[in-house]
């Protein structure tokens, strides 16, 4: 088992840290809460433990379904080890059903079923707010290579969200959005990387649409724990 170093990164809901081997990090799920760009803030005891059992049992599923992710084993209730990649700057976001900000930009009633799938560019930089880009703005800023590398991106974006609702859906619960983030290891791979927990996708139960997911912190509903509890639960069902 690689050794534990020095901390590398601290995110809103990870840290980061080096270990011993120069191709592996440990990333280590934190209890915090962040919406609106950190300007909301607070803590769940036990949040950290669940995003990382949630997480780790998502990428696994991918994993077993042809998508190359970071993961290499969970080490503790909330760490994991994973290949260092150098993360593309792109928060890429899928959405299934509209709610939030597509709501808010489009006036597309929350609810909408969308006619099909689709898939958005934020620009990963707090300091702008992560503002939505577009294929030129990804070009323009060398964010990535080429057309070609974002193409990929959308292809790998649109099949993971094909098997995850699949998924979810025999879970009983509704993928409504989510956000992906994908890095290039060390063989010059692009894959997989940050999580897909709670805290980066929106979960509605099937039948009466309750919110399961962060939402829950962002509008106040309470619960935030007892809700990311029945989403692990329902996976692991």
């Amino acid at each position: 088992m690689p050794q534990k170093l020095e901390l590398l990164y601290e995110g809103k809901g990870k840290k980061m840290f080096k270990t011993d081997d120069e191709n592996l990090l440990i990333t280590e799920f934190k209890d915090d809460l962040t919406a609106f760009n950190a300007e909301k803030k607070g803590s769940e005891a036990g949040k950290g433990e669940l995003n990382c059992k949630i997480s780790t049992e998502i990428f696994y599923l991918l994993e077993k379904e042809g998508i190359k992710t970071h993961l290499v084993e969970t080490i503790s209730d909330k760490e994991q080890l994973v290949k260092k990649c150098q993360i593309i700057p792109i928060e890429v976001v899928v959405r299934n059903v509209a709610t939030g900000s597509l709501t808010k930009r489009l006036g597309i009633k929350e609810g909408t079923i969308l006619p099909f799938s689709v898939v958005e560019f934020c620009y990963k930089n707090d300091s702008l707010g992560d503002p939505i880009i577009n294929d030129e703005h990804c070009l323009i800023l060398n964010l990535v290579k080429s057309e070609k590398e974002l193409e990929f991106i959308k292809q790998i974006a649109r099949q993971i969200n094909s098997i995850l609702v699949k998924f979810f859906s025999s879970k009983n619960l509704r993928l409504i959005d989510f956000k992906l983030e994908f890095g290039i290891d060390s063989d010059g791979n692009m894959i997989l990387a940050d999580e897909i927990s709670p805290d980066s996708c929106r979960f509605w139960d099937s039948k009466t649409n309750e919110k399961l997911d962060k939402d829950r912190f962002r509008q106040d509903l309470g619960n935030v724990k007892m809700a990311y509890e029945e989403v692990l639960k329902r996976i692991l069902s």
